[in-house]
C-alpha cells in the first residue's frame, strides 16, 4: 500500500512534468495521462499539439505546453505527416526547472532531454510499430509519394529512436509483449505496469446473457473486424458492431452479404450504451494484435467472456478456459473453429461472471497508480 502522508509531502517537493505524444483524441493513452494526472495533479504537460476543443474537459489548456509544430495550420488534423519534425519538436523542450519528467510514448515522446539531476520515467505504450516491426507492412499500404518519404526519413528516425532510448533513466513497458519489443530494438529492460482501465464504472448485471455477439473497435484495418463479421455471418449469427472509421462503408457491405444472419451497426455510442452491450453479450469478439488491450478488459468487468486472437497483449489479460477462448490465426476458419470451442465451454457453465469481473480487477485504474509510483520512488 502506499503512504499516503509521504506521497503527499513528495509531490508537494516535487516539480514535475508528463510528455505526451499529442493531445488531439481521447483513447487509452489518454487515460493512462489522466492517472499520472491523479498522482501528480500540479504537473505541466508537454505534448506535440493539443486540440483545445476536444480535450479542453480532460486536459485543462492552461497546464498544457505545445510544440512548434502547432502554429503550422491544420496540425491537430496533419500531426502524423510531421513525423520528420518530431524529434526536433520533443528535444526543444526545456525541461530542466523539473525534478521528476514522466512520457506516455508510442511515438516520440520519450525523446525528450532532460537534465542529469532530473529523474525521467518512460511509460512506453510501443516503440514506433510503422519504424520497426510493421515498416513493410505500412510501406505495402501506402502511396507512391509516402513511400518515396518513407525510405529516405524511417532510416533516421530508427537511428534517433534508438539514441533517445538510452536517455531514459527508467523504462516501462504497458505489456510484457511490450517489453520483448523494448528489447529486441532499444535493448533496454523495462519493468511492466498494465495500463489503467476504469473497472470501477464496470460490472456484471447479473442477468443471463443475451444471444449475440458484440464487436467494440475503431473501424480500420488491424482491427480486422472483417474476421467476425464473416464469422457470425456464416454461422448465421448475432453480431452488433459498435463504432465507426475509414472501414465502416466496406464492412457494412461485407455484412450485407450474410442475409441469413443479424449483424447491426450502432456507429458511435456512449460510455453508459457500451456498458449495456458489453453486459448483455454472449462474449466479445476481439481480433485485433494489439499491445495491451483495454476492450477485453472492460469486457471482462462487466462479467463476460473474450473470444481473442491469441497474439500480444490479449495472452496477458484473457485466461484460456476461464475467462474467454483464443484462435490461433487471423482466419475466418480460425474464429469460426474458437466460437464452437466457446459455445461448447458455455454450456458447460465454465463462465463465471463474477470470477470473470475479478479477474479483470487486477488490471485497475488504483493499481496503476500505485504500481506507477512504487516504480518512481525506486529510482535511483
Amino acid at each position: 500500500m502506499i503512504d499516503k502522508k509521504r506521497s503527499m509531502n513528495y509531490h508537494v517537493i516535487m516539480k514535475v512534468a508528463i510528455v505526451h505524444d499529442w493531445l488531439v483524441n481521447y483513447g487509452g493513452a489518454e487515460r493512462v495521462v489522466e492517472q499520472m494526472l491523479v498522482l501528480y495533479p500540479d504537473a505541466d504537460i508537454y505534448t506535440l499539439v493539443y486540440d483545445r476543443k476536444k480535450m479542453a474537459k480532460h486536459f485543462p489548456p492552461e497546464k498544457v505546453h505545445t510544440s512548434f509544430v502547432q502554429r503550422i495550420p491544420m496540425a491537430t488534423k496533419l500531426y502524423t505527416k510531421f513525423l520528420s519534425l518530431m524529434p526536433k519538436a520533443f528535444e526543444s523542450f526545456d525541461l530542466s526547472p523539473y525534478d521528476l519528467v514522466i512520457a506516455s510514448s508510442s511515438s516520440c515522446a520519450k525523446g525528450v532531454i532532460t537534465s542529469p539531476n532530473t529523474r525521467y520515467l518512460a511509460y512506453i505504450h510501443t516503440p514506433m510499430r510503422y519504424a520497426w516491426d510493421l515498416y513493410f507492412d505500412y510501406y505495402r499500404r501506402s502511396g507512391a509519394i509516402t513511400r518515396f518519404f518513407m525510405k529516405r526519413q524511417i532510416p533516421k528516425i530508427r537511428q534517433w529512436d534508438y539514441i533517445s532510448s538510452q536517455r531514459i533513466d527508467s523504462v516501462v513497458a504497458n505489456s510484457n509483449y511490450i517489453a520483448r519489443r523494448i528489447k529486441k530494438f532499444w535493448k533496454r529492460d523495462a519493468s511492466v505496469i498494465y495500463p489503467p482501465v476504469d473497472t470501477d464504472r464496470l460490472s456484471p448485471n447479473n442477468y443471463p446473457p443475451e444471444d449475440f455477439y458484440v464487436v467494440f473497435s475503431r473501424f480500420v484495418p488491424y482491427k480486422r473486424l472483417d474476421l467476425a463479421i464473416s464469422a457470425v455471418g456464416q454461422l448465421k449469427g448475432k453480431l452488433v458492431v459498435i463504432g465507426s472509421g475509414s472501414q465502416e462503408k466496406g464492412l457494412k457491405e461485407l455484412a450485407s452479404k450474410y442475409r441469413e444472419a443479424d449483424i447491426s451497426f450502432t456507429g458511435r455510442i456512449s460510455d453508459s450504451e457500451v456498458k449495456v452491450y458489453l453486459q448483455r453479450c454472449r462474449a466479445l469478439i476481439f481480433c485485433a494484435e494489439e499491445d495491451f488491450g483495454i476492450i477485453p478488459v472492460e469486457a471482462q468487468a462487466c462479467g463476460r467472456p473474450v473470444i481473442a486472437y491469441g497474439k500480444g497483449g490479449a495472452l496477458e489479460t484473457v485466461v484460456q478456459g476461464k475467462t474467454g477462448v483464443f484462435f490461433a490465426e487471423q482466419t475466418v476458419d480460425s474464429l469460426i473453429q474458437a466460437i464452437g470451442e466457446f459455445e461448447g465451454l458455455e454450456k458447460e457453465g465454465a463462465f463465471d461472471p463474477k470470477h470473470i469481473s475479478r479477474h479483470a480487477s487486477k488490471f485497475s485504474a488504483r493499481r496503476f497508480r500505485e504500481q506507477l509510483e512504487k516504480a518512481i520512488s525506486d529510482m535511483k
